[in-house]
Formats: C-alpha cells, structure tokens, sequence
C-alpha cells in the first residue's frame, strides 16, 4: 500500500520523469500535488501497471489532484545538457508550472538538482512507495508515450507505439535498416 505523504504537509509534490532511458523523443516529468484523502486501489509505479489502468489512473489523476502539471526537455536539450541534467530541468518545469506552490518536493531516485525555492527529499523506488510520486509516473509516462505514438505515426519502423523509444531489439534492429531519425538521441549508444 502507498503512503500518502513523506513530510506530512498538505502541499508535498511527488516528482518522476520518464523517458531517461530512451533512444528517441524528448524527456518527460510530472509533478502532483493529492488531496490527503486520495485514493486510487491500483495505482503504483506505472511500469508495474498495465496501459488500461494506466491511462485509467490519468484520468483519476488529473479530474482529483490538488495540482498537476507536466513538462518536457527536449531532445537539444538532452543532447546539450546530458539526460540527467534534462531530465532535473523537466521536473523544475513540472513544479514551475502547478496551480499550487508545493510546499515540499520528493522525488523519485537518488539524485536531484535542488529547486531554487523549495526544500526536496530523493526516494529510491519512490514510484512504488508514495502516492504522489507514483502519480507523477503515471501522468509522465502517459503523457511520453502518447507523445511517441503521435511521432510513430510519422516514423513507422521504428514502432515506437510499442517501444516508446526504448532500447528493444526491434528498435534497435529498425535503426540498423532504417538509419537514425531526426528525434533519435544521436548521442547515446543506439546500436
């Protein structure tokens, strides 16, 4: 079961991105703000959670949430900052951009690069632990991969609308056939 808060205050953002790991498309990350009353039975971290009830989550998600808000850092940015940076620089547009000014951030994983106004705690596995982190993935990941289905409608053999631009052999193997598009990190290992 996921805990409601880590901080105890009513405002506690959960931060997670998605797509860090990708060969294509842009980063993405979502900051949530729950009511401390919110409850979802299936929500978890999104990679433990089917594309039914993912998307069904989204739409709890956004219709319940004190505050939500997405971003992205784009494949320029990734490729000037390196992903981990790009990564840091979607979840301060995430907090930047919610209704609500949180009042404490945590965060999925071991490392953030602190926000300039507001204080953070790093949880690894946070996804599976807080509820609000494991919002965020949902709303991030959600949000990505209709982002790569859009961009696979445009470019059909890499089939992103399963991959999401991850690094499969069927993706792989498209790149070798196909060569490297325009939305490829041309930086990372793509073979």
């Amino acid at each position: 079961m996921l805990l409601s808060s880590f901080s105890g205050q009513p405002l506690e953002a959960g931060l997670d991105e998605a797509g860090r790991g990708c060969l294509a498309g842009p980063v993405f990350a979502a900051a949530v703000i729950l009511p401390p009353d919110f409850s979802c039975a299936y929500l978890n971290d999104s990679k433990q959670m089917t594309a039914r009830r993912r998307d069904r989550a989204r739409e709890q998600i956004c219709r319940e949430a004190v505050a939500w808000a997405v971003a992205e850092a784009s494949l320029a940015e990734i490729v000037e900052l390196n992903i981990a940076q790009a990564s840091y620089l979607a979840m301060h547009r995430a907090v930047d951009a919610l209704a609500v000014q949180p009042t404490h951030l945590i965060v999925d994983g071991n490392r953030f690069k602190p926000h300039s106004t507001l204080p953070h705690t790093c949880h690894i596995g946070g996804d599976g632990k807080f509820q609000s982190i494991a919002a965020a993935s949902v709303l991030a990941k959600t949000f990505r991969d209709e982002r790569m289905h859009a961009l696979a409608a445009e470019y059909p053999g890499y089939q992103w609308e399963q991959n999401a631009g991850y690094p499969t052999a069927q993706h792989r193997a498209a790149i070798r056939a196909l060569g490297p598009t325009k939305h490829h990190r041309m930086g990372f290992r793509l073979l």
